[in-house]
């Protein structure tokens, strides 16, 4: 190096390079600490986005926010920080699985809603298949617990009876009585070898399969247990009434359904029917479905023995709602039933009831 100051070439004498020190300025800093560090969270950014590939997204928000702030500090490093590609890959690529799982959750969830609607309508045909033994055995008379003349109750008697007289309060020549919706359910499991989960529906939010192992053969008891509506997910033709149903009844006419969106369930309270309203748009006349299948419709199973998801709950005989109490008005719309009080109106009527917790 040429110093213009002493016409020196490369001065050796310390003093000499003293006096040069505009010409030969000394390092301040080792080539060590001059080496530009890879950025921690950049790579922390990096390994968070390619873990939320596996973790379902769960990783995506501190993935992003490091890569963000990772990648903002490597900017105003002024070069002594690197590893800008892992921060941008951070972001990048959790914001590709976002895309990814926008696209196929709702798909995932679809398919799933369907499963169950699909598991519930077997269930229903199933049920239907014995329920036409039955009557073919009983002169043509649908299931019905207690005697002729039992009242509708919520729980009857003594679920763990010895005789159908002390389970259903009977007197001694059979009348009189109490009876209820699971209990008419229960005859299938106790007669003719039905299983306690024919009864359930996936999508029935807070029952449980029956177990009577603490309490016994299923054929020696009379319901599903001490709260029986946790154990059995489908309304009912109200059969204690004037007009119960018969296998001659006519053919559109409802058997039974997913649970009543108007009474109590174990994990549902009843809606609210004035937000019902058959012509008010898809999303008034779905007010009025079950809500098992997020109020997208009910599977139904009708005299003829066929299973449809209908789409909206007026599908009985001349559009009848088949989970409301005619009230005079319109047929569609009608009353919510009261437990132990309402009836079909008359056997064209189908009113479809579950007892409640």
């Amino acid at each position: 190096m040429y110093c213009s100051k002493c016409g020196t070439q490369n001065p050796d004498d310390a003093d000499l390079r003293n006096s040069c020190s505009a010409e030969f300025p000394k390092t301040s800093k080792s080539a060590v600490e001059l080496t530009p560090k890879m950025s921690g969270l950049a790579i922390a950014a990096f390994v968070l986005g390619i873990l939320s590939l596996f973790t379902c997204g769960l990783t995506i928000l501190p993935a992003i926010i490091l890569g963000v702030v990772s990648f903002v500090i490597i900017e105003k490093s002024g070069g002594r920080l690197t590893g800008a590609n892992f921060a941008i890959l951070g972001v990048v690529v959790p914001v590709c699985v976002c895309a990814i799982l926008g696209i196929l959750l709702p798909a995932l969830f679809h398919a799933r809603r369907t499963d169950f609607r699909m598991a519930c309508g077997v269930n229903l045909s199933g049920i239907g298949k014995v329920m036409q033994i039955y009557a073919n055995d009983y002169d043509g008379e649908f299931p019905r617990s207690g005697g002729k003349n039992s009242r509708w109750v919520r729980h009857i008697p003594d679920w763990r009876a010895d005789n159908r007289f002390i389970a259903y309060g009977l007197n001694a020549d059979g009348s009189g009585g109490r009876g209820n919706i699971s209990s008419c359910f229960y005859l299938l499991v106790k007669y003719y070898e039905l299983t306690p989960k024919m009864f359930l529906c996936k999508g029935d939010v807070g029952v449980t399969q029956f177990n009577s192992a603490r309490d016994g053969q299923l054929t020696d008891l009379w319901d599903f247990g001490m709260e029986p509506s946790t154990h059995c997910s489908y309304a009912y033709h109200q059969p204690f009434s004037t007009f119960p149903l018969i296998s001659s009844s006519e053919p559109g006419l409802a058997v039974a359904a997913d649970r009543n969106p108007w009474i109590i369930a174990p994990a549902a309270d009843p809606k609210n029917i004035t937000l019902y309203n058959p012509d008010g748009g898809r999303k008034a006349e779905k007010a009025g479905n079950a809500v098992t299948h997020q109020e997208d419709g009910q599977n139904v199973l009708f005299v003829d023995w066929h299973v449809g998801f209908e789409k909206r709950p007026f599908c009985g005989i001349n559009d009848d709602n088949i989970y409301t109490f005619w009230d005079g008005g319109d047929i569609r719309i009608g009353s919510p039933p009261i437990i132990g009080r309402s009836g079909p109106q008359d056997r064209l009527d189908s009113l479809l009831v579950h007892d409640g917790p």
